[in-house]
């Protein structure tokens, strides 16, 4: 038991350094953002934009622009190609490929300066349970990372890959006897193939730690019970920890107790090729702890107001809790005042903590409601809680011009592992749920406007089948949980017939 004994010590020594950043956010940002400044500042971008000039927040904001990977892509197009000192100093280590649904393929620079941070706020992210909880014997068994194949491409001497392949590479040599599953298997390509070889690999090791993206893991676990009868909790008796990130974790939680059997421990992450930009540090409290102490530094704009023509733009400081901001950063692998997509709200601001509500283009206003993902994962839990149900996934879309003449409604396309005995309090219980979260949807529905929800059943394997269609079957991807017109539920009714 030495790991675990040991472990707990070192959680403690950097818990204590955490906690002296967390407690000065504001200095700790300053610097982050004072150094990336001066770093960059004889960079092709730092000298398009005058850094040399840049002395306070208000400077770089009046300098440098709020960009997406588009408008980014001209600079990021010369790294590409093999020039040096375009965005940061030299070359990047790596590209993180990721698919862009308007890019094609994006290709996200990793650095040597920001390389260290992405495995060490894993690291961190564990520790501080350990710390808190005072439980590591999980060390001393197996732990399984569900993630892409470590094989990694090569664009002009700069190797290429998804971001968990990459982090593949970096796993401490100390965990790497406890390390499942093997480089081979992880190395298959075909994601299905690969879920059957990590089973056969796992069936009987002491797994005390399973991590990935709550979707993909489910089907891991669906598999596992497949083939032995019994519950992933009795199968693995010590497995008491699961690592997520990617998406909430609450709408898979009660599938996910019955399959393992029994409760478990879970820490939730928020990594992106972008950047490690959050954990969660704590059993008790609510969100993820925002790394300020990771070179990046962070700012905000309100997401009602992100497309209009002057959005303000907000430091840390001036943050308050319970609003949708849109994430803006500036890292040292030389993204800047760079638009990542995702919304985020604080739940604390001593310390900074954060949960992910969605995604800044992702979401219903198809009638003036704006209804954003966190709202739909919401009520999709008190919809499950209060009828028994379990789903395997869910999208939802508006129906705006519905046959015979009836008023419009969302349209809520479920894959259920165990049905309500009750649909119709199923549906409306998510309805009224959703009432309750977003005053513009209540408006609607008692206006008349909207008619309440509906519920279309997608058949067993249906999600899966339209991943599979869309190339993006497993590893990091996800599903995209809502969109303002059915482009998503037209291919997902393509690729498996559903049922109204």
């Amino acid at each position: 038991m030495i790991k675990s004994y040991l472990s707990k010590i070192f959680a403690s020594i950097v818990k204590k350094k955490i906690d002296r950043w967390a407690k000065a956010p504001i200095d700790t940002q300053q610097k982050v953002f004072q150094s990336l400044i001066e770093q960059a500042k004889n960079t092709a971008f730092g000298c398009d934009h005058h850094f040399e000039e840049i002395k306070t927040y208000q400077d770089f904001v009046a300098r440098v622009p709020i960009r997406d990977y588009e408008a980014l892509r001209p600079y990021i197009d010369r790294v590409v190609e093999g020039e040096k000192n375009v965005l940061w100093k030299g070359k990047p280590l790596y590209f993180a490929k990721t698919s862009g649904t308007t890019s094609g393929a994006k290709y996200i620079p990793i650095t040597k300066a920001s390389m260290p941070f992405h495995i060490q706020a894993a690291r961190d992210a564990i520790l501080c349970y350990i710390h808190e909880t005072k439980k590591a014997d999980f060390v001393e068994g197996k732990m399984i990372f569900l993630q892409g194949s470590p094989i990694l491409g090569e664009k002009h001497g700069i190797k290429t890959g998804r971001l968990s392949g990459i982090v593949a590479h970096y796993v401490p040599a100390y965990l790497q006897r406890n390390r499942m599953p093997s480089y081979k298997t992880n190395c298959i390509e075909d994601w299905e193939t690969k879920v059957e070889a990590i089973v056969t690999e796992t069936f009987s090791k002491n797994m005390t730690l399973i991590s990935g993206i709550p979707s993909w893991v489910l089907m891991y676990f669906e598999r596992l019970y497949t083939r032995s009868g019994i519950k992933v909790g009795k199968l693995f008796p010590n497995f008491n920890l699961f690592i997520y990130g990617g998406v909430n974790y609450e709408p898979y939680r009660q599938q996910f107790e019955h399959l393992i059997g029994r409760k478990v421990d879970s820490i939730e992450l928020y990594p992106a090729s972008e950047g490690f930009f959050a954990y969660q540090d704590s059993q008790t409290e609510k969100g993820m702890l925002l790394l300020l102490n990771s070179g990046i530094f962070y700012e905000f704009v309100e997401a009602d107001t992100f497309f209009s023509d002057a959005p303000k733009r907000v430091a840390l400081q001036d943050v308050q809790l319970g609003v949708n901001y849109a994430l803006i950063i500036s890292t040292n692998a030389g993204l800047w005042g760079y638009n990542i997509g995702d919304t985020v709200q604080f739940t604390s601001l001593a310390p900074y903590r954060i949960v992910v509500t969605g995604r800044i283009k992702h979401f219903i206003s198809a009638f003036g409601e704006h209804v954003i993902g966190k709202e739909v994962e919401e009520a999709m839990r008190e919809g499950l809680e209060a009828t028994g149900a379990r789903i395997t996934e869910f999208t939802v879309a508006p129906q705006v011009n519905p046959a015979g003449g009836e008023l419009p409604y969302h349209e809520w396309f479920v894959e259920f592992e165990q049905k309500p005995t009750d649909m119709k309090r199923f549906a409306q219980v998510i309805d009224e749920a959703l009432q309750k979260q977003n005053m513009y949807y209540y408006d609607l529905i008692q206006g008349k406007v909207l008619q309440p929800l509906k519920i279309t059943e997608v058949p067993e394997g249906g999600f899966a089948s339209y991943m599979k269609s869309q190339g993006k079957l497993g590893g990091q991807n996800k599903i995209q949980r809502l969109a303002n017109d059915r482009s998503v539920v037209e291919r997902l009714v393509v690729s498996s017939p559903v049922r109204h």
